[in-house]
């Protein structure tokens, strides 16, 4: 499946569901949808996007998760059955991630801390120090747990899986998220 880039900025602005589940330990929280996103209604769905594949090196899923066709219901299922969901700090589509504003990241955890509140994750992993930073006004956070809690779910950074994000591999993002879903018990 491809778009062009017609076709994919006829998503812009657009919105993605929350993939939230009963029993949720581990919600992962990316920083907006980009319109390849969009278009699949499917979080973290460009073809360069490495977060199913370090899911899967890490062992939080079992099997592969085609992301750029789009989740299958089966695909949905298996997430939710490993106690995992996925959110975004802001849900309007861009292009990147450097089109929102600071108030839109500062609105989005808000937001994030009112669904903590309702679905009780065990942690939560934000994928992206700077975003983290900028959203939650601790511009010398690192990757890592953090010293605070969100509606009273642990936190922890883990680096974005973007492809513009160079220096991370695959393996390093799967080796932090590892990390993080440990901490909530899912592996």
């Amino acid at each position: 499946m491809g778009f062009t880039r017609a076709e994919l900025e006829a998503f812009r602005d657009a919105s993605v569901p929350d993939l939230i589940g009963p029993g949720l330990a581990l919600l992962f929280v990316g920083i907006n949808p980009g319109l390849w996103t969009a278009a699949t209604q499917t979080h973290f769905a460009h073809p360069g996007n490495r977060f199913y594949p370090a899911l899967e090196m890490a062992g939080i899923i079992d099997r592969p998760i085609d992301r750029a066709a789009g989740f299958s219901e089966a695909d949905r299922e298996h997430l939710i059955s490993r106690r995992v969901g996925i959110t975004n700090l802001v849900n309007r589509a861009t292009a990147r991630a450097s089109e929102l504003n600071r108030a839109e990241l500062r609105d989005g955890a808000a937001r994030l801390a009112r669904l903590v509140g309702t679905i009780h994750p065990q942690v939560v992993a934000i994928a992206g120090v700077t975003a983290y930073r900028t959203a939650f006004g601790r511009p010398k956070a690192q990757l890592g747990p953090q010293d605070e809690e969100i509606s009273g779910a642990a936190v922890w950074v883990v680096p974005n899986p973007s492809g513009l994000n160079a220096h991370e591999t695959t393996a390093s993002l799967a080796e932090w998220y590892g990390k993080a879903a440990r901490a909530a018990g899912v592996v």
